[in-house]
């Protein structure tokens, strides 16, 4: 069938977008974007170390507390997602962009600031409307515009100066909370401030020109296309031509998408995997630190395990820098929850400090090299005019998972015993690796024909 001029038009452009092969846009934007990543893992972190200090001043129940404060914010997180994650599909990632480091930031000043576990759980829910619409953006928006022979490789930089996040919070934390009495508050506050520096730098990013083809906006994505093939030339790179074969524009409401029996099938499987990853995710990095302590360790020594252990998740993420765009991504996923499962036994076993000190880090480790490349795959296997809320449906019902994790490991620990948990987590983790098995393949594919 001929295709109209409009037609012509669009796949002439995202060919154009194809046959890039480099980051086409300034390197400084990589940094701005990873700040997305970084600021959503110092605050998925933050609640967890902060626990202790608010149970104690607020007098709540860890049950009570962890309910009210962490599952709200993973209520917040899947509302965020899909909303605003619906809504960039509709008007485009660059104001959702926008939007979501304003409702950290304001989220943020609001649990530094809370007078009582009533307020509190507001801002909470506030903080995680903001995190959960950025994490979707953030890997949305990157998965459209880094080259496909590099998609997982660039994802993975940008998600290296946000895992730094998680890595730092625990030495924060541990300098913070146990000395000062408003060291949570503090705690809360700095993350606050990086929401704030985020937003301002956030401004000078362009709209994803996939989007923009997609919705007809094809003046403004022949702009940032042509600068973006400017910028090659700049540095001496012979772009190959355009391969009109292999581009199909596709049209439609974002649901109606993933309706079809293609990405139904898709989304249930993803839904799955999040959601049974996340309960260990969340089970661990919410509950670890309060578990540890009432399993005989100080306050103080139960967040050096978890701090400690944390160099595992940038060296996580380098080492799959490597072979991200070499091994099928799913593939990858799988590998990476084994060692997920090695070390939630080693913690189980509780057997010396060298132990947890090791099954922390192990742990660590699985985490760092999990959560971007299975993050980026999630991006890639649906269609860009979808692509947001289907990532958001994935990964934000997923996160039911997580809330559930937080109030079910403690449960099965004072039901049964500390190992018995631990493992539980474990496994659960590894299940959803052997899931993303049975996935679509992505790695060095153009997002259109993942999504044909």
């Amino acid at each position: 069938m001929e295709l109209s001029t409009s037609e012509n038009q669009s796949a002439v452009l995202l060919a154009r977008l194809n046959r890039i092969p480099v980051w086409a846009l300034p390197k400084s934007f990589l940094v701005v974007i990873g700040l997305g990543y970084f600021f959503t893992f110092y605050d998925i972190s933050n609640i967890g170390f902060a626990m202790p200090a608010i149970n104690e001043q607020f007098h709540l129940s860890n049950s009570t507390s962890l309910f009210l404060a962490l599952s709200v914010g993973l209520i917040g997180y899947i509302i965020g997602s899909f909303v605003i994650g619906t809504l960039s599909d509709r008007f485009g990632r660059y104001k959702m962009l926008i939007l979501t480091f304003a409702l950290t930031a304001l989220g943020s000043f609001g649990d530094a600031l809370a007078p009582d576990i009533t307020t509190l759980i507001v801002f909470r829910f506030i903080t995680g409307v903001g995190v959960g619409a950025d994490l979707n953006l953030v890997s949305t928006y990157i998965s459209e515009i880094a080259p496909t022979s590099r998609r997982g490789r660039l994802t993975l930089i940008t998600f290296l100066i946000g895992i730094l996040g998680q890595t730092v919070t625990p030495f924060v934390a541990l300098a913070l909370v146990p000395n000062y009495e408003i060291g949570w508050r503090l705690l809360f506050a700095i993350g606050g401030f990086i929401a704030v520096a985020g937003l301002i730098l956030r401004v000078q990013l362009p709209e994803s020109p996939r989007w923009q083809v997609h919705h007809g906006k094809l003046n403004a994505a022949e702009k940032t296309i042509s600068q973006m093939e400017e910028n090659c030339k700049e540095r001496n790179i012979e772009l190959p031509a355009p391969n009109l074969n292999r581009i199909e524009v596709k049209t439609g409401v974002p649901i109606r998408f993933l309706l079809q029996p293609q990405y139904l099938r898709r989304l249930a499987l993803l839904i799955l995997m999040w959601f049974l990853w996340y309960i260990g995710n969340y089970g661990f990095l919410g509950d670890a630190a309060d578990l540890i302590s009432a399993h005989g360790a100080s306050i103080s020594n139960s967040i050096s395990y978890l701090a400690i252990g944390a160099i595992g998740y940038p060296i996580g993420t380098l080492l799959v820098l490597k072979i991200v765009d070499r091994i099928e991504r799913k593939t990858l996923i799988f590998f990476t929850t084994v060692i997920w499962l090695i070390g939630m036994l080693l913690v189980a076993s509780y057997a010396n400090t060298a132990v947890l000190y090791l099954g922390a880090f192990a742990a660590s480790l699985a985490l760092g090299s999990y959560l971007q490349v299975a993050y980026t795959y999630t991006a890639e296997v649906f269609p860009t005019q979808a692509r947001a809320t289907g990532f958001a449906l994935s990964d934000g019902l997923g996160h039911a998972g997580g809330a559930l994790g937080a109030i079910l490991l403690p449960v099965i620990i004072d039901q049964t015993s500390f190992s018995a948990g631990f493992v539980f987590i474990g496994i659960t983790g590894l299940c959803a690796g052997i899931l993303a098995l049975f996935g679509p393949k992505t790695t060095g594919i153009d997002l259109e024909k993942v999504s044909s």
